[in-house]
């Protein structure tokens, strides 16, 4: 039987596949966006229709206690993806991101507090937290590392969903999804900039292509959101979900080559580069946890996402504005 379940961000990349997930099992979604004064539907204008019309969308601001309360109401599960997560966006205005993403998940963790109906919180977390691999794998032992704002953000917004399972016994869990890709992807994440750039031009404008990341397919980081919410062995911890594989930027950018059958040509844009201190080297997942509590392995392999994602960049290119640098 489907429950009431609510969706922060469900607007935004990861959070218009979990909802379209939800919806198809069965479940009554309320998505909850943020107005902009535009169509603030963002990506849950590409969902069929029958998802659409089976939805509650609430819109609200995650530093409005009250928006919050009112989207928490009557909701069984609450699944915590809003937030501000451009990397770049946080070095410009660091106040901004803090106050979205941890007094906005403060506001989620009270307003579930004083909830009749609820019964599970998932926040989501980031592998940006850990910083540079210190060893690898990355499991949830490994010290975390504030190397931008943003992760700073993120490493607080945990703590604080911790602190509210042990000090109020709140049934809260964190997902820490390390990088995800896919279809409806902004190109201020690193696959859309490849491959909207490479589907236009020879030559395309990047960043550093030395560090390593764990990319992870959205339907299987979609499957562990939908895991770990039934999971109570993962109350109170943060649990990583990742292929466990990683790979160069300079390597992707072959990768998606060889998808293509073309070579790409590549540029480095200084304006893409993060200060040295701010970049992360080396993100590589260690999940043996995520197996262990609730049984998640990553089933989609790098080949079959990035096909998949390459085909629905090339039906939509007309929405990467492709000479400018998307912060």
């Amino acid at each position: 039987m489907g429950r009431k379940v609510l969706v922060t961000g469900a607007a935004g990349f990861i959070g218009s596949h979990l909802t379209e997930r939800l919806v198809r099992d069965g479940h009554q979604v309320r998505a909850f966006i943020r107005y902009n004064g535009r169509d603030d539907r963002g990506n849950l204008a590409d969902l069929p229709l029958d998802i659409q019309d089976a939805l509650e969308i609430v819109r609200g601001d995650l530093k409005d206690p009250a928006s919050v309360q009112a989207a928490v109401e009557g909701c069984a599960w609450v699944f915590h993806l809003g937030a501000l997560i451009a990397i770049p966006y946080s070095y410009q205005n660091p106040h901004d991101v803090i106050q979205t993403n941890m007094i906005g998940t403060a506001h989620v963790l009270d307003a579930c507090r004083r909830g009749g109906a609820f019964e599970r919180l998932v926040v989501t977390s980031t592998s940006e937290v850990y910083g540079t691999a210190l060893r690898v794998p990355i499991d949830e032992e490994h010290p975390l590392q504030a190397q931008s704002p943003y992760s700073a953000s993120k490493i607080g917004a945990d703590a604080l969903a911790v602190s509210y399972h042990r000090s109020f016994g709140l049934p809260v869990a964190i997902l820490r999804p390390f990088n995800t890709f896919g279809p409806r992807q902004s190109a201020r994440a690193i696959i859309p900039t490849i491959i909207s750039q490479a589907l236009s031009r020879p030559c395309i404008r990047l960043g550093r292509l030395d560090p390593r990341r764990d990319l992870t397919y959205v339907k299987d980081t979609v499957s562990a959101f939908v895991a770990i919410a039934g999971c109570d062995q993962a109350l109170g911890r943060a649990v990583n979900v990742g292929r466990g594989s990683d790979i160069s930027i300079g390597e992707l950018v072959e990768k998606i080559a060889a998808i293509l059958g073309r070579p790409i040509e590549v540029e480095t844009d200084s304006a893409r580069v993060r200060p040295s201190a701010s970049e992360v080297e080396r993100l590589l997942a260690g999940a043996a946890l995520a197996e262990s509590l609730f049984g998640w392995k990553s089933s989609y392999s790098l080949d079959q996402g990035l096909s998949e994602t390459i085909e629905w960049v090339r039906g939509h290119l007309d929405r990467f504005r492709i000479d400018s640098y998307a912060t």
